[in-house]
C-alpha cells in the first residue's frame, strides 16, 4: 500500500501538540524490536534531543510521518504493542472487511470480531444501554510502557474510523482510560473531544447509541483514496454531525406548537444559528421543513386518535387560524383534516 506522506512543509506548518511520549513510545516499539529509530526520526524532523524534554510536542504532520515510516521499518501496524507483529496492511484489511456493513452497528461488530483475528491481547466489545453505545477495551496481556500509546492510538482510530464511515462527527458522552492522568492529559481534550476520565476500570468511549443506525456511506474507492493516507483519521475532528437532524426534529416534536425560531433552536443544541441552517442544509433539509413534518405528525395523530375538533388541533399544532392549518394540512397530505379523518379506517 502506498504512503502519501506529508511534504516537508507540512511537518513543520500547524500547532505542534502531539506530546513527545507518543514520540518515545514509537521509539520504544524500536528498542522492543532490538532496531535504530534514527532515520525515522531525521525523516520526520525530529531532533532526538527533544525525546528528553517531556514537555516538548510535535506536529500532526511530523507524528504522521514518524508513525508511517515505523510501521514500514518495523513491518508492525501496532508498533511494537502486542506480542506478534501486525502485519502492513492489517489495519487495511478490518476496513475492508466492514466496508460493506449496512449500518454503523453492524460495521462496528465486524471491526471488533475482526480484531481479534489480528490479536487477543487486547479485544474490543460493543455494548448498548440507556440509551448509549459504549466500545469497552478489555486488556488479555501486558502492554507495559507502551500501554497508553497503545489504548489512545486504537481507540481513536476506530473512532476516526467510525466518523469516516458515516461522513459524520460522533460525539463522544465520555472517554475512559484504566490509568492516572498523565502530564500531558490536555491532549486527550484534542484526540477525543469530550470529557475524559482516568483511573477507570478499562478503556472505553461513549456516544450516543443512535449514531449506530446511521448508513455507512463510503465505498470501495474512497476506501482506497482513505488508505493511501489513513492516519489522520486519529487527529480529523468532523464539524458535520448527521445525528443533527434527528435532534432537531426531536425538539420540534416536544412542542410541536412553538413558533421554533432558528435563535431558539440553535440555543438549545449550543450551535450558532449560522451553523445550524449550514448543518441542514447539507442533510438536504431546512428548519422550516422539519417543522412542518413535526406539526404534520401531531396533528395526524391528534386527529386519528382524539375526537378533538379541527379548530383545537390547528392550535395544538401552532397554527392561529383552522383556515391556515386546513390549507397547510392539504399541501403536507392532498386532502382536508376532516376528510384526512373520516376516510382513516376505524381502529381494531
Amino acid at each position: 500500500m502506498k504512503i502519501l506522506a506529508p511534504s516537508p512543509a507540512e511537518l513543520t506548518r500547524g500547532r505542534a501538540a502531539t506530546p513527545i511520549a507518543f514520540i518515545r513510545a514509537i521509539v520504544a516499539g524500536y528498542r522492543l524490536r532490538g532496531m535504530d529509530p534514527a532515520s525515522a526520526l531525521a525523516q520526520a524532523q525530529i531532533p532526538p534531543a527533544l525525546l528528553e524534554d517531556p514537555a516538548a510536542h510535535v506536529t500532526a504532520a511530523q507524528m504522521e510521518l514518524l508513525s508511517g515510516v515505523a510501521m514500514q521499518e518495523l513491518d508492525d501496524e501496532a508498533l511494537g504493542w502486542f506480542s506478534r507483529r501486525l502485519p502492513w496492511g492489517s489495519y487495511g484489511m478490518l476496513c475492508r472487511a466492514s466496508l460493506t456493513s449496512p449500518t454503523l452497528e453492524v460495521a462496528l461488530k465486524r471491526w471488533c470480531r475482526h480484531h481479534r483475528l489480528l490479536t487477543e491481547d487486547i479485544v474490543f466489545e460493543l455494548a448498548q444501554r440507556g440509551g448509549m453505545a459504549t466500545i469497552h477495551v478489555a486488556e488479555h496481556a501486558g502492554l507495559g510502557e507502551l500501554r497508553e500509546f497503545c489504548l489512545v492510538s486504537t481507540l481513536r482510530y476506530l473512532l476516526g474510523y467510525a466518523c469516516w464511515l458515516v461522513d459524520s462527527r460522533i460525539a463522544l458522552g465520555e472517554a475512559a482510560f484504566p490509568f492516572p492522568a498523565p502530564a500531558h492529559a490536555d491532549a486527550y481534550a484534542y484526540l477525543f473531544a469530550g470529557p475524559a476520565r482516568f483511573s477507570a476500570a478499562a478503556a472505553c468511549i461513549r456516544f450516543d447509541a443512535r449514531y449506530l443506525a446511521l448508513p455507512v456511506r463510503r465505498d470501495e474507492k474512497a476506501l482506497q483514496a482513505m488508505l493511501q493516507r489513513a492516519l489522520p483519521l486519529t487527529v480529523l475532528q468532523y464539524r458535520r454531525d448527521r445525528l443533527l437532524v434527528h435532534g432537531v426534529a426531536q425538539l420540534l416534536a416536544a412542542n410541536p406548537a412553538a413558533a421554533h425560531t432558528a435563535e431558539e433552536v440553535a440555543a438549545q443544541l449550543n450551535l450558532s444559528v449560522r451553523t445550524l441552517h449550514r448543518q441542514l442544509k447539507e442533510e438536504g433539509v431546512s428548519l422550516q421543513r422539519l417543522k412542518n413534518a413535526a406539526r404534520r405528525e401531531h396533528a395526524v395523530k391528534l386527529l386519528l386518535q382524539s375526537a378533538r375538533p379541527v379548530k383545537q388541533i390547528a392550535a395544538a399544532v401552532g397554527f392561529d387560524s383552522e383556515k391556515s392549518f386546513a390549507r397547510a394540512f392539504r399541501e403536507w397530505t392532498g386532502v382536508a383534516p376532516s376528510a384526512y379523518r373520516s376516510n382513516a379506517e376505524p381502529a381494531c
